[in-house]
């Protein structure tokens, strides 16, 4: 069994926070890194240490593998936390840790090399038994191609990049015209997300819901359990907005069978440590099938820990370093509901455009089963080099309804200064009749009238609670002022080159 003594986190944000505070629990010392947009984010004050990682491109700093592997031995780390994101899901990450002797925390790289092939991970997993969409077994090599293999399969359809994930290179397409034209424009994505292209097509399934298991597994493949279900159907463009657990149309039969699936689809493709089967769910039928392996840790990840009471990423570690799960199936119990929103810097009534900037001003909601998952804080810059996720909002209840009015209540708390954010979208999701009896389906947010509806919010200028916090904040401002207050996570007199002031040291390049 190796304990480890000091993990590396190639990562940034909120899920670095959340990994340290884990590694906190486990009486392991953090490294963080931060790129030079990155250098006053208040998140490298949790850490232990923090390296510069000289660039602004996430190629030249975060995704940056050797770079990662030089630091890790140079700090004498015994692991390398990626957090989610592309090195999450890479198996060249993963062996060229292995090859250089250091732990990576996640799938082993035999793993992540059957799962990040999206197209034969879906062939093995059907030869287990698990039912999957109608699909084009080989891809498809242009549009020509393309178009006749839609045409076998029947419209609608999907065009999916073999190799990627969080709904990029996912083209839909009705006709043999819209397939060409969906096909050029899956490339580009692709081959911009992701370096490389092959996509295969798969039919669309109408009105179907998002659902998916969370699956940790030992890091030989011996062990598996599953955390049950998590409703990810609100969404737009393919990018998850609002999650639950549990499905509110997932009952103890089908939960049986889902869960059931998502074991079996682990084992097949040796899955080790933490990761998440999807599947879609035929609203006309019932029945599920399998789409993908996300071969990492979730971004709500968190909602399954407030049903749970499971710590999903000390469980990694522990994975990782004892090579065995630290729990059974049996000990894993189900409480209550919880549901996630995701708060991003982005302005729902501008197409979801991101804003960037720095937040003069941030509430934080409270109160009875309210979690935030943040790396924010006033003074941090939004920056326009990375995603743009500001906070992950969870409420916890005793059931679907009242998780969903604490979530409302936290929203309404949820004040925000310096940029444009999704909370009002939430506000409207939240708010909705047929989200509030648990009737919606992945054309929700448009069959809904959501944006629409927020529109004439907005053009009737609505007081709420939050504006009312932003008016006290700016009358606050104005009269009082702060004098000689320094920017959030930087000390007096400090500049970027000599680091942020935190609990430890901060280097200021590799």
């Amino acid at each position: 069994m190796q304990e480890f003594k000091r993990v590396l986190i190639s990562n940034r944000g909120e899920i670095v926070v959340r990994v340290i505070r884990a590694l906190d629990a486990l009486g392991i010392e953090s490294v963080a890194v931060y790129s030079d947009p990155d250098a006053s984010s208040p998140y490298l004050t949790y850490a232990d240490k923090a390296y510069r990682l000289p660039g602004s491109y996430s190629a030249d700093t975060y995704l940056n593998q050797e770079k990662m592997i030089e630091l890790a031995l140079r700090t004498e780390c015994d692991a390398i936390h990626p957090g989610y994101g592309f090195l999450a899901e890479s198996a060249e990450f993963s062996q060229l840790c292995r090859d250089n002797s250091i732990k990576f925390i996640g799938p082993n790289p035999e793993a992540l090399r059957l799962s990040e092939n999206k197209l034969e991970c879906k062939k093995i997993v059907e030869s287990n038994g698990v039912p999957v969409i109608p699909y084009s077994p080989e891809p498809v090599e242009n549009a020509e191609d393309a178009a006749r293999t839609a045409t076998d399969i029947g419209y609608p359809v999907l065009l999916k990049a073999a190799y990627g994930g969080g709904g990029k290179g996912i083209k839909e397409a009705k006709s043999r015209k819209e397939v060409k034209e969906a096909f050029e424009s899956s490339e580009r994505e692709a081959k911009e997300a992701f370096g490389r292209f092959s996509v295969y097509i798969e039919k669309k399934i109408t009105g179907p819901r998002h659902i998916e298991v969370q699956v940790l597994a030992s890091d030989d493949s011996r062990e598996a359990i599953h955390l049950g279900e998590r409703e990810c159907t609100i969404q737009r463009r393919y990018q998850k907005l609002v999650e639950m657990t549990p499905s509110p149309v997932v009952d103890e039969e089908a939960r049986k069978k889902i869960t059931g699936y998502a074991l079996r689809a682990a084992s097949a493709v040796h899955y080790s440590n933490a990761g998440t089967c999807e599947f879609l769910r035929d609203s006309s039928t019932g029945n599920f099938y399998y789409m993908e392996m996300n071969s990492r840790l979730q971004v709500e990840h968190g909602i399954t820990e407030l049903l749970t009471g499971v710590d999903m990423v000390v469980s990694q570690i522990q994975v990782a370093s004892r090579n065995k799960l630290p729990l059974s199936q049996s000990s894993i119990s189900f409480r209550g509901c919880a549901i996630e929103c995701r708060i991003n810097a982005e302005d729902p009534l501008s197409g979801f455009s991101p804003t960037t900037g720095e937040i003069e001003y941030m509430r934080l909601p409270g109160g009875s089963g309210i979690r935030v998952d943040t790396a924010l804080a006033e003074g941090a810059l939004v920056s326009p080099f990375y995603d743009s996720l500001i906070a992950k909002l969870m409420a916890w209840g005793q059931d679907f309804d009242q998780a969903r009015k604490r979530a409302l209540t936290a929203l309404r708390e949820f004040a925000i200064v310096g940029v444009d954010s999704t909370i009002p979208f939430h506000m409207e999701v939240l708010s909705d009749p047929a989200f509030s009896a648990g009737q919606f389906d992945t054309g929700f947010v448009d069959e809904a009238g959501i944006i629409p509806r927020l529109r004439q919010r907005v053009n009737e200028e609505e007081t709420t609670p939050e504006k009312f916090a932003i008016a006290a904040f700016l009358l606050s401002k104005s009269q009082l002022g702060e004098p000689g207050r320094p920017p959030v996570g930087q000390a007096p007199q400090s500049s970027r080159r000599t680091g942020i002031q935190g609990r430890g040291r901060f280097i200021d390049a590799i």
